[in-house]
């Protein structure tokens, strides 16, 4: 069974270089992940650059990025967001991850610019359409995709896989200083059974330990969200918790 064991030092804002950054919090709302609640989100400051020491920085605190903003979860009563990172170095894969490896050893690669072409356009409104017509991004619009995805921060790449030339899924990837952050992954909905979604981050993992960065940020985990208890799959990984990162093994 996985445990939490080792914790690293806490972490100091004010040690990090940060001090002088500028933090908003957005109006209530309600929380997109567990019913009958509502989430309060901080945001770092949107009207000046943040270069991408900063933006490591920030990640190393458990903040996100989506599109243009770099954001962290912080509601009063509620700690269920989880920043969670895993140990690239010491990442190995288990029988299912080997298996999706298998299953998926047709498809090639591209890492480009993030591109508002047709194609990829295309892919993310039939994936958000069939997948997450209940959720707040649908119905698709090619704004919404431009803002989310394409220009949101120079560190940003699209990881292509196709399928006998087809595109069957990008990743969205940011390259920070000792990391890469995975942002978003969408799909072609009628590859399903080859579990697209885990085969990027598998992928995205072996990339990081190839460039010798140490983490991938998956951004949160939820304990009681179905959609977000895939991300504990990937060990050796820590959860940033009381402000320090916890390290949950195999």
């Amino acid at each position: 069974m996985a445990s939490l064991v080792a914790n690293e030092p806490p972490l100091d804002r004010t040690m990090s270089g940060l001090e002088n950054l500028k933090f908003f919090q957005a109006p209530d709302h309600d929380c997109s992940y567990l019913p009958d609640r509502s989430a309060t989100t901080v945001f770092a400051d949107p009207s000046i650059k943040i270069d991408t020491r900063s933006y490591t920085l920030l990640s190393q605190i458990g903040f996100r990025r989506s599109g243009p903003h770099i954001y962290k979860p912080m509601c009063a009563a509620c700690n269920a967001c989880v920043p969670v990172r895993v140990l690239t170095r010491l990442f190995a894969p288990r029988r299912r991850h080997r298996r999706l490896q298998k299953r998926n050893q047709d498809l090639t690669t591209l890492v480009t610019q993030p591109n508002n072409n047709d194609e990829v356009w295309a892919l993310y409104a039939r994936y958000i359409t069939l997948r997450h017509f209940d959720g707040d991004m649908y119905p698709p619009s090619r704004d919404q995709f431009v803002n989310f995805l394409v220009e949101g921060r120079e560190e940003a790449r699209f990881i292509e896989y196709r399928l006998r030339g087809r595109l069957a899924a990008v990743a969205v990837v940011d390259q920070l200083q000792d990391s890469l952050s995975a942002i978003y992954t969408f799909f072609d909905p009628d590859l399903e059974a080859r579990s697209l979604g885990s085969y990027a981050i598998i992928d995205i993992i072996q990339r990081a330990a190839e460039a010798e960065l140490p983490y991938v940020y998956l951004g949160y985990w939820i304990g009681d969200s179905a959609k977000m208890r895939y991300k504990a799959e990937f060990l050796p990984q820590q959860r940033l918790i009381d402000n320090a990162w916890r390290t949950l093994e195999q």
